[in-house]
């Protein structure tokens, strides 16, 4: 509560307590210098955008005023001359501000959403228990079978280019029902199948729908919590995309022993049918610019006044402009920011480790012990345990994190969602080492299926520590960052289902997972690397937010009042 308060003080000393007194504001897109200007200014400058503008951040419009607006003066883009506009924003304990929802509706909420992902990702998994059934009514190789997955994960990797972008214009809830409404209608054609084009068609679709929430949960997550809370949420939401693998196979595997293939899908059509109840009837409008910008049209209904108005409309660029911009900003995140890059390509590899369990798992224990699909599901149990039980930890590591808030006075560096990352990183080598050198057809059941728990372990921090990084570190561009991750992490992961059975078959089962542990102790250097060199990294960023106090302001053309 003592950053609420700080922020709370902040802004009612740097503006006037009422309307009269107030004089005209304008903003530094830079700086975020609240300075007073007058109608002759002779060079305003413009509002920031939420994506547009390379360190944009909206705090100022979409926190807490004491009148809910501020009053600006700008140069209009297509008259040339100074207007007046009032942009709308909170008022001081609003209650249509998400952060302000009562504790238990926005648990409400981040369950739904997490439950939503949950049912992505295991639609994306349980299928794997019976592709050679699919390959056997069809008539195909299994590779051609395992495209089924491919696509799927691929989806994944293409769909945030536009959803994110898409939510920052229009709102979250309208993505998640349009998306998630389609992904259930092609479950259907997909489950009644009569070639394996059908299928292949139908998944890819469904991947590319279904990749909605996961690409949008972080942005909701940061509109519903403050940075100190979110935490807790945030690993609630990161349970989800594993435990859904590792549940998928279990069900699956027994489901399709009994039912037959089919059955994965219509399973599937049942749990997302739920969810697109849930998440499109119950769950209202998070994101803070659309529910202002509703509020600036409602005010200029009631009042007559065009100038009430929100920091988007003011954006007067084409629509082209801002679509390509909207569209080429997760990539830009992606190959113009080291942090975006190689935080994307370690969970890259984690992704992809993940989707080889599938394929893996079947090799060792149906190939190489005679297990049936149903049994073969049950090894997956310790992975999913470890997960849990790293979700559990949650609270110590959010408390942890709140002293470290506390002892910097209220502004941590993005750095300290790091120390997590640094001390699980190593679990995730030493399972695949325990999985690797107990696989032996000979020996017991129980090394390779004990060796997934630290694995399970591992990923949830992993994977909890990546994307409060890169909320933080891109605070006003938080979805491109996450679709640029969920992008390049997806087509890895969708490509190694395709080579993960020759790989074991050459290499055999001992060395192929021991290749695989090898890269994960690699991947153990980059969260040290970014945790003592990443301050110095964000100081050269285009990208990255960072804090007023340090932003450079001798080049600025305008000075602090």
């Amino acid at each position: 509560m003592a950053i609420e308060n700080s922020l709370d003080t902040r802004i009612e000393e740097s503006l006037p307590a009422t309307n009269t007194e107030r004089e005209r504001h304008h903003y530094d897109n830079a700086t975020l210098t609240h300075v007073p200007t007058h109608r002759d200014a002779p060079d305003p400058v413009y509002t920031p955008y939420r994506t547009f503008s390379d360190q944009a951040n909206l705090d100022e419009f979409t926190e807490e005023t004491p009148a809910g607006e501020i009053l600006k003066t700008i140069k209009s883009n297509v008259t040339g001359k100074l207007e007046d506009h009032i942009l709308v924003t909170f008022t001081i304990n609003d209650p249509e501000n998400p952060k302000n929802w009562s504790k238990a509706f926005k648990w409400y909420i981040t369950m739904v959403v997490a439950l939503t992902c949950f049912v992505v990702a295991f639609a994306s998994a349980v299928i794997t228990s019976d592709i050679i059934g699919v390959a056997e009514e069809f008539d195909v190789s299994e590779e051609v079978a395992l495209l089924t997955i491919t696509v799927f994960v691929i989806g994944f990797g293409l769909g945030p280019l536009v959803f994110a972008p898409w939510s920052e214009l229009s709102g979250r809830r309208i993505v998640y029902a349009v998306t998630l409404g389609v992904a259930v209608i092609f479950i259907i054609p997909g489950a009644v199948a009569k070639n394996i084009e059908t299928l292949i068609i139908t998944r890819a679709i469904d991947g590319i729908a279904f990749s909605a929430p996961m690409s949008l949960v972080g942005g909701t997550l940061a509109d519903l919590w403050r940075n100190e809370e979110r935490g807790v949420p945030m690993a609630a939401f990161s349970a989800a995309p594993f435990i859904g693998p590792a549940i998928g196979p279990l069900v699956g595997g027994f489901l399709s022993d009994a039912k037959g293939w089919r059955w994965l899908y219509w399973i599937q059509l049942i749990l997302a049918g739920f969810v697109w109840i849930l998440i499109t009837f119950t769950v209202p409008e998070t994101q803070a610019s659309t529910i202002l910008a509703r509020r600036a049209k409602k005010l200029q209904k009631e009042t007559g006044d065009e100038r009430y108005t929100t920091e988007q409309s003011l954006d007067k660029r084409p629509f082209g402009e801002r679509m390509k911009l909207f569209f080429f900003r997760p990539l830009q995140l992606l190959f113009l920011e080291p942090i975006v890059l190689f935080i994307s390509l370690y969970m890259s590899v984690l992704y992809g480790l993940l989707y080889m369990f599938f394929v893996a798992y079947p090799i060792v224990y149906q190939e190489g012990k005679g297990y049936s699909s149903g049994i073969t599901g049950l090894m997956f149990i310790p992975i999913a345990v470890g997960v849990l039980m790293s979700a559990a930890c949650s609270p110590w590591v959010n408390n942890h994190y709140l002293k470290l808030v506390e002892k910097h006075g209220g502004k941590p560096p993005a750095e300290a969602r790091l120390i997590p990352m640094m001390i699980s990183c190593w679990a995730i080598p030493i399972g695949l080492f325990i999985f690797a050198w107990t696989s032996y057809p000979s020996l017991s059941w129980v090394g390779p299926c004990l060796g997934g728990f630290p694995v399970g372990f591992g990923f949830i921090f992993l994977y909890n520590s990546a994307n409060n990084y890169l909320v933080d570190t891109y605070q006003h561009q938080a979805a491109s960052a996450l679709a640029a991750k969920t992008f390049i992490r997806s087509l890895w992961g969708a490509s190694t289902v395709l080579f993960t059975t020759q790989m074991y078959h050459r290499l055999g089962y001992q060395w192929a997972s021991t290749l695989l542990a090898f890269i994960g102790l690699a991947c153990c250097a980059i969260p040290y690397v970014f945790y003592f060199k990443g301050a110095a990294i964000r100081k050269h960023s285009r990208y990255a937010y960072v804090e007023p106090d340090e932003l450079p302001t001798t080049n600025s053309p305008i000075e602090k009042a």
